[in-house]
């Protein structure tokens, strides 16, 4: 059985350390466990494959070389060109597998040519993303591509209600559209061996240091902590652009000896990381939007964490507050507090939640159920060999 796996966004590293990058690997694991044969299509690499993912055949596509935005569009929409011709020279394919990038919709028209199932996985408005925080030139092209794509797809595959809605703008009813949170492998991130936690107590956070993450209100949230307890600590763990912001922040609430920033760091050392952590928070603000399915809370709930996350979007139907999660108010970094320091004053509670965070992961969340997920909604099936999803 081959599949094709296309990921033409050139902002995607697949085998590097981004969220984005880790949900491609996830896929990709999954469709190699069960035996498929997978032809990777990508623009970049940003690493080495680990393990199983070795066993993908990596085909490159060319990079954008333009800087310019209406000139690299322009060569964005050509590229697609190359996208088609590769897979034609490498198919035939069982299965098209594409994760929507803003210019691409090679992949689903190969698979409508062909007559093969195709699933779109589609992970953000990428049209209104990118025309908000960055630079869109060719706004009708991007809309058209987009509806080529959703519409010569089996099925879109979304990962909230939110994004599903916004897809469905395009799809019409031309193609079925369904939603699918992210998930999580609770093989490679468990639990601590050592349930007792020492001190000091330490906040965790996982992802990218972006605007809409709302680490700056978690930094606010830990230094009210940090004045009542100065025992805590803060790790956060990831990189982005706010990196500099946030240490100036830092320092200017006096709070530097208490937080360690790690940088970017690899997949796999994530779980060691997460072990070090009382507490994990997702503390997204309003401006964040509601389209969010975010891996981080998925990894927190597999470590059996207790999570405090923004009551927002698709988390606040993922976590069931007080029961594997507490859910806050989003950019109320004084609420965040509160609840920051009742866990830390309640160590049956925080067992309590991990307890149930972890059994909500592995019934719900696991990779495995997500893809099998996705391939069934286009009425695909892969070979049940390991773990079988429901």
């Amino acid at each position: 059985m081959r599949v094709a796996y296309v990921c033409a966004d050139p902002g995607i590293p697949v085998f590097g350390t981004k969220g984005a990058s880790v949900h491609v690997q996830e896929v990709l694991r999954v469709l190699l466990s069960r035996g498929a044969s997978v032809d990777l299509f990508c623009r970049r690499t940003g690493g080495v494959p680990q393990g199983i993912l070795a066993n993908a055949d990596v085909h490159m596509l060319p990079m954008p070389r333009h800087k310019e935005p209406a000139a690299r569009e322009v060569e964005c929409m050509r590229a697609d060109g190359w996208t088609a011709e590769a897979l034609r020279s490498a198919g035939a394919y069982d299965l098209v597998y594409e994760r929507y990038s803003l210019w691409s919709s090679a992949g689903m028209a190969y698979a409508r040519h062909v007559g093969v199932p195709a699933v779109l996985e589609v992970n953000a408005p990428l049209i209104d993303e990118q025309a908000r925080h960055r630079t869109l030139v060719h706004r009708a092209e991007a809309e058209a591509v987009f509806t080529g794509a959703v519409r010569d797809a089996t099925v879109a595959v979304c990962v909230s209600d939110a994004v599903a809605a916004w897809a469905r703008t395009y799809a019409g009813d031309t193609t079925p559209v369904v939603v699918q949170p992210n998930g999580v492998d609770v093989d490679r991130i468990a639990p601590a061996t050592r349930r007792g936690r020492s001190t000091p107590f330490t906040v965790g956070f996982v992802g990218s240091l972006r605007p809409w993450h709302g680490i700056d209100v978690l930094v606010d949230a830990f230094a009210r902590l940090h004045r009542a307890h100065p025992d805590t600590r803060l790790l956060v763990v990831g990189d982005g652009p706010l990196r500099e912001s946030l240490a100036g922040q830092v320092g200017s609430l006096g709070i530097g000896s208490a937080v360690e920033q790690t940088g970017a760091v690899q997949p796999a050392d994530v779980p060691q990381l997460l072990h070090r952590m009382d507490v994990a928070v997702a503390p997204y603000p309003e401006s964040a939007g509601h389209y969010f399915s975010p891996l981080k809370v998925y990894e927190y709930l597999a470590a059996g964490l207790p999570v405090v996350a923004s009551d927002i979007g698709q988390v606040s139907t993922t976590l069931t507050h007080g029961v594997d999660g507490v859910l806050v108010p989003p950019g109320d970094a004084a609420a965040l507090a509160t609840q920051l320091a009742r866990l830390r004053a309640d160590g049956e509670r925080r067992e309590r939640l991990g307890r149930a965070a972890r059994a909500t992961a592995e019934a719900r969340h696991t990779w495995t159920r997500v893809v099998a997920n996705s391939l069934d909604a286009a009425g695909f099936r892969l070979p049940a060999t390991g773990q079988e999803a429901a």
